[in-house]
């Protein structure tokens, strides 16, 4: 059996790759895997270049676009240099009302194809219909479910 750092960077690994089936950079996934696991819970540049096996422009660009998201923070301590990354708080809600954002997206781009068709064309506008039903109801669920999840973690 391999060891628990052998195991946590294939829980690395794994999570690079999950993130890459949704069109993120198997870098960033790892680097979220990472950050999620890591002791202590923030990592210089340097100690993800070498944990990660990657170089620092690809760890530089990682880190602002995980930034740019909200899932990751920079963050530095009184009288050191270095700046250190970590987990955004409430980095996993950040990243689901993102989803949510695509939602509204999503809709548009439904409604839009429905305004190009004609009325009549109810085969062609029946698989748009569809797609923006599922998402006209997931853009006024989704907030709602967001919302339940924070006021859950209140009382807990």
């Amino acid at each position: 059996m391999s060891n628990p750092d052998e195991q946590l960077l294939h829980y690395v690994e794994d999570f690079g790759l999950y993130f890459e089936q949704f069109g993120l950079a198997r870098t960033a996934g790892r680097m979220l895997g990472w950050l999620l696991v890591c002791d202590p819970p923030h990592q210089t540049m340097d100690e993800l270049v070498e944990v990660l096996q990657v170089s620092k422009s690809s760890i530089s660009t990682t880190s602002r676009m995980l930034m740019y998201i909200g899932l990751v923070s920079k963050v530095s301590f009184p009288g050191e240099r270095k700046d250190y990354y970590r987990i955004s708080e409430n980095a996993w809600v950040q990243g689901w009302e993102a989803k949510n954002n695509q939602t509204t997206e999503m809709k548009l781009m439904a409604v839009r194809g429905l305004n190009l068709l004609p009325e009549d064309d109810s085969e062609r506008r029946e698989r748009l219909q569809e797609m923006h039903d599922l998402y006209a109801f997931l853009e006024e669920e989704l907030p709602k479910l967001t919302q339940r999840w924070l006021e859950s973690r209140q009382k807990n």
